[in-house]
């Protein structure tokens, strides 16, 4: 395997690197509130099935006493 010189390394670096389409300033909002509001959902997702657990264990060991 042919050895990359650093300038040839840092050459083909920068090539690269121009080829990386960067998002948009509203593609980045847009995605960022998207997360925020998955987040937001599966939070309440998750509230509602652990408090249905929860309401489940405490009758179970409240029959057990």
């Amino acid at each position: 395997m042919a050895k990359t010189t650093p300038a040839q390394f840092a050459r083909q670096v920068e090539a690269e690197r121009r080829k990386v389409a960067w998002p948009t300033w509203k593609e980045t909002w847009l995605t960022a509130l998207m997360v925020a509001i998955m987040t937001t959902v599966l939070a309440v997702f998750f509230l509602g099935v652990d408090s249905v657990f929860e309401g489940v264990v405490t009758a179970l060991l409240k029959l057990a006493q």
